[in-house]
């Protein structure tokens, strides 16, 4: 049975990454955009990295621009709008599809592991999140109207466990 850290993928700055770098951390996983009205929540999701990097959570965040061309830029400018504008400090990833034919293998898995609240296998927004077990398993997906700060419990929980 697959993990998430049988994956891999390109950062934003194009180097390939394994996913089996976070071996036993927590993961939150998130499709970003820049032009979306749930773009200021990478203020919480750094917030999040920052209060609980040390305790073994790392953030990913994955630009997509499948839903309202919201992220129309390529690789360098998100990662100067994320620097400059939010002053991100968790891992970025190049942009990718998270639906379709096209969708990243990851995404793939993890719309499999986790159908969003209406059954679909899909993703329904920019935002959504992952929250990976330090096993590789996904323990929980988040809509895109969840705020990082609400999910703060169960990544405490995650990290003890």
């Amino acid at each position: 049975m697959p993990t998430a850290q049988d994956f891999s993928a390109t950062t934003i700055k194009g180097a390939s990454r394994s996913l089996a770098d976070y071996a036993g951390q927590v993961m939150l996983i998130v499709n970003v955009a820049s032009n979306c009205g749930f773009t200021s929540q990478y203020t919480g999701l750094d917030k999040l990295y920052r209060d609980h990097g040390a305790a073994g959570l790392v953030v990913l965040g994955f630009p997509c621009d499948q839903f309202g061309n919201q992220e129309p830029g390529d690789d360098e400018e998100i990662a100067q709008f994320c620097s400059l504008t939010y002053d991100v400090s968790f891992p970025m990833y190049a942009k990718i599809e998270v639906n379709g034919g096209g969708a990243h293998p990851l995404y793939s898995w993890l719309r499999s592991e986790r159908p969003s609240a209406s059954g679909e296998g899909n993703i329904e927004w920019n935002f959504t999140k992952f929250l990976v077990g330090k096993d590789g398993c996904v323990v929980q997906r988040y809509e895109p109207t969840t705020e990082p700060h609400q999910i703060r419990a169960d990544i405490e929980a995650a990290l003890a466990a």
